[in-house]
């Protein structure tokens, strides 16, 4: 059983929540592992990349979203700060150090609209922590782009650019400016 099928296996007991998580991270892990395979420059681990792209919405089952069957009691837009803190507390339960952990953690915690920033934060009332959660690595922002192409009401479906774009605009033009220069950097359309 790989680390990311024990990890979801271990928080994730309903069939459809489960189900939703799943085949949602899937599509995100193909697009950025596609991603990966049309650009090798950026020298990429791909085991690393599908790992983290299976995990990067493991916090959604402790939030309050009853479309998508998550049916805890935080705000949806903490998810990815709860993943990584769900990560982190369990580290050594997988068998990894906080060192090892951490790499799965930062995709959770950075992956929300483009990256928010602490202004943002701030300015709009978001229920996180005053300070930054946007992708730095190269993976981080791989995994970041990649999930905005796909929700999770209709996972199997590929979002066109456009509609991406529109969906982001609700985090300000910074976010929009951030996910467009990813565009030009990991777009898969040849």
């Amino acid at each position: 059983m790989s680390l990311q099928e024990r990890i979801i296996d271990h928080y994730y007991d309903s069939p459809k929540l489960k189900a939703i998580l799943t085949t949602h991270s899937r599509k995100v892990a193909e697009k950025a592992l596609k991603i990966c395979d049309i650009h090798p420059e950026l020298m990429l681990d791909r085991e690393t990349v599908e790992t983290a792209a299976m995990l990067h919405d493991i916090g959604i089952i402790r939030c309050d979203a009853g479309g998508i069957e998550c049916f805890g009691s935080e705000p949806y837009i903490c998810h990815g700060r709860i993943g990584a803190d769900m990560l982190r507390q369990d580290a050594a339960l997988f068998g990894l150090t906080g060192e090892e952990i951490e790499v799965y953690a930062r995709v959770c915690e950075r992956h929300t609209g483009a990256g928010l920033t602490r202004e943002q934060i701030m300015s709009q009332g978001l229920p996180l922590p005053p300070q930054d959660f946007l992708p730095e690595t190269t993976m981080e922002k791989v995994i970041c782009y990649a999930d905005k192409f796909f929700s999770k009401t209709h996972p199997e479906r590929e979002k066109p650019l456009e509609k991406v774009v529109r969906s982001l605009q609700k985090f300000g033009d910074d976010g929009v400016a951030r996910f467009m220069l990813w565009h030009e950097i990991f777009s898969v359309e040849m």
